[in-house]
């Protein structure tokens, strides 16, 4: 029998229960693909992360419960939280080789962290048939980059927004919402993620690199100010650095134990 340590982090929140949890792997070798997938499934969060490397250098892989995605920044977010916190990584920055590329995350001060990742632009798109009646809103506009951003009317269009989850499992995309925000927030959005098992996603740190470029020319201004309106909720800080987007958040360690694997 081998154990293999296990974190659940709740990550973008400065407290347990809220942001989006995510459990982290930190291996000492690649597990095989169908091992990791297994591991994920059993854990049943939205994203389970396996990362490999010693130091401040690591391969990071992430698998929802049904299939490996090439992007997610909360589950970053996690993994680098339990290095710093959990395994006292003493290093400021740490460097994560990634099918998106080389992904960087820094100490940013009073425990927050600091993510480093590709932005991603989008494009005004027709509005795909179905897409308004599966989430049972009026659409201002459709965007395509990454996902399929969908702009609404408010932040309480966004915030009471009920989908039909039926008719948007049609829809052969990651679909996020978004809307300006009121208050202390520049922003703000929901994330659904049917094709890879996922109804509601509570906090999406890879949406925030497609929404920090819109919203920053929308609004002329580089430094913003996010909230996600799940259930659980979660804070994001943005700031649009060229073709790159700085995200900032907090992360708890809610979860510490072994997972045992048969031989």
């Amino acid at each position: 029998m081998r154990e293999i340590a296990l974190h659940q982090v709740d990550a973008f929140a400065s407290r347990a229960f809220e942001g989006n949890p995510a459990a982290v792997c930190i291996l000492d070798a690649w597990l095989p693909d169908s091992l990791m997938q297994a591991i994920a499934a059993e854990n049943n969060l939205a994203e389970t992360a396996f990362a490999v490397g010693q130091g401040a250098a690591y391969g990071l892989r992430w698998f929802t419960p049904q299939v490996e995605v090439a992007l997610c920044g909360h589950a970053t977010l996690a993994t680098a939280h339990v290095l710093f916190n959990d395994l006292g990584v003493d290093a400021e920055e740490l460097r994560f080789e990634t099918q998106s590329g080389e992904l960087r995350v820094s100490r940013a001060g009073e425990g927050r962290l600091r993510m480093d990742f590709p932005a991603v632009p989008n494009e005004p798109i027709p509005e795909p048939a179905g897409l308004a009646a599966a989430l049972g809103a009026s659409l201002l506009a459709v965007h395509r980059g990454r996902y399929l951003m969908c702009e609404l009317e408010s932040a309480a269009t966004v915030a009471r927004l009920a989908p039909d989850f039926g008719l948007l499992a049609k829809i052969p995309h990651n679909v996020m919402v978004t809307a300006a925000g009121e208050g202390p927030y520049d922003f703000v959005s929901r994330f659904f993620a049917l094709p890879v098992g996922i109804a509601e996603d509570p906090v999406t740190g890879s949406a925030h690199c497609e929404l920090a470029p819109f919203w920053a020319k929308r609004l002329g201004k580089t430094r913003l100010a996010a909230r996600q309106l799940s259930a659980r909720g979660g804070d994001v800080s943005c700031t649009l650095n060229g073709d790159r987007v700085e995200l900032e958040g907090s992360a708890v360690t809610v979860l510490r134990g072994s997972l045992l694997l048969p031989d």
